[in-house]
């Protein structure tokens, strides 16, 4: 089973050549290289040549570098897909924002693909605006190129009014539609951002929230919160143990014929097992970024 851990993605403005520095020695899974919300109107085209710079100059180990772009709606958008095809390294993965439909997505998707973006770039999408979450089982199914979304929660609460609040009570509907359609379809699916950047305390319950709901990851808007997400998206040592016992009573009881399993006072299904496989996968892969 190979898994790829998506704990952590820290976004990062492009206009801003310390902080694309110091994302080399961060412990962030991945890192979201911004040309959008993070980028004043008068640097964007500053922000493609830094994007393409950092990416030809490389240094960021493991980490997953995906690039956000403007939307194609405005000015910027068409720019930054020609920029991104024609950088000497390309990023692992492009992240379209605004996306509202399913037609939206082919036609970003189709927008990079005529301009010639290699193969081996996978396409995410924000999932931030009204219509797309109301949309969002025909979007997340859209393209076969579509590989990932990425929550923007502050966009929806801008939209919508809806406040941010401890519990997010307000965009839990939002974020199980999107978890579901995700899961449907294969997608990975990262958490939004957490705003309070003094609240520890607020940061590891909005982590392990999104955990619980069925993220893979959070997305994140300073280094500091990195260590919270990582903690959060990975099994701990109990929850590894037991995945172990888990495995080897199921094989246990199969290969003595039994037809119920039971380990530690729970009864255990081939699902349980898989589950408990994901974790171990998940365990290793993340032991073997260190």
């Amino acid at each position: 089973m190979s898994i790829k851990p998506r704990r952590s993605l820290l976004y990062m403005p492009g206009s801003n050549p310390r902080a694309l520095d110091k994302a080399r020695s961060l412990p962030a899974d991945g890192l979201i290289l911004d040309m959008e919300d993070s980028v004043a109107p008068d640097a964007k085209a500053l922000a493609r040549e830094q994007i393409g710079a950092a990416l030809k100059e490389g240094g960021y180990g493991h980490r997953e570098l995906i690039v956000r772009i403007n939307a194609l709606s405005t000015e910027w958008g068409v720019a930054d897909i020609e920029a991104i095809c024609g950088f000497a390294t390309p990023p692992d993965a492009v992240l379209i924002p605004k996306i509202d439909t399913a037609a939206d997505v082919v036609e970003a998707i189709s927008a990079f693909e005529k301009a010639g973006c290699p193969d081996s770039v996978a396409m995410w999408i924000m999932a931030e605006t009204p219509l797309c979450i109301l949309n969002i089982a025909e979007i997340a199914g859209a393209h076969p190129r579509l590989a990932g979304m990425v929550m923007g929660t502050s966009d929806l609460s801008k939209d919508t009014g809806v406040r941010h609040t401890p519990d997010r009570l307000g965009f839990i509907t939002a974020l199980n539609l999107c978890v579901y359609a995700s899961r449907a379809h294969g997608l990975t699916i990262i958490d939004g951002v957490q705003l309070d950047l003094q609240d520890e305390e607020l940061l590891r319950y909005s982590c392990e929230q999104g955990r619980d709901l069925g993220f893979d990851g959070k997305s994140l808007i300073h280094p500091k919160q990195v260590d919270a997400a990582n903690a959060a998206f990975a099994p701990d040592e109990k929850e590894l143990e037991s995945a172990r016992e888990i495995i080897a009573g199921f094989e246990e009881a199969m290969a003595l014929g039994k037809g119920v399993v039971v380990v530690n006072g729970r009864l255990v299904e081939n699902l349980h097992v898989e589950e408990a496989k994901r974790k171990l996968a998940l365990a290793e892969a993340i032991a073997s970024l260190q």
